[in-house]
């Protein structure tokens, strides 16, 4: 048998406290997750999605995501962004690159 991490015996213990207190379908419930504010906001993705349409930088062939996250910091749209969010941004607009 597998030895539990850490994580995971403290997971099994949330669950198990849950099952004692409110019976199986309290214990297996998801809590609902407050949403997370967006990190940009409705211009700052329109100029994400116009960049992300132009033409790639010198010497480039295309855009990557941490092309358009350091463009984005450059020119003073946002103080920081991931490539991730940058990623998921144009993924919700349905936006591919290459």
């Amino acid at each position: 048998m597998a030895k539990l991490s850490f994580k995971s015996h403290a997971t099994v213990q949330r669950i198990r406290e849950k099952f004692v207190i409110g019976g199986l379908d309290f214990a297996l419930k998801d809590e609902v997750h407050p949403p997370k504010p967006k990190k940009l906001d409705e211009k700052q993705e329109a100029f994400l999605i116009a960049t992300a349409c132009s033409n790639p930088p010198e010497g480039r062939v295309r855009w990557t995501m941490q092309l358009l996250a350091d463009q984005l910091v450059n020119v003073g749209i946002i103080d920081s962004i991931s490539d991730e969010t940058v990623r998921q941004t144009l993924k919700k607009m349905k936006l591919s690159l290459g």
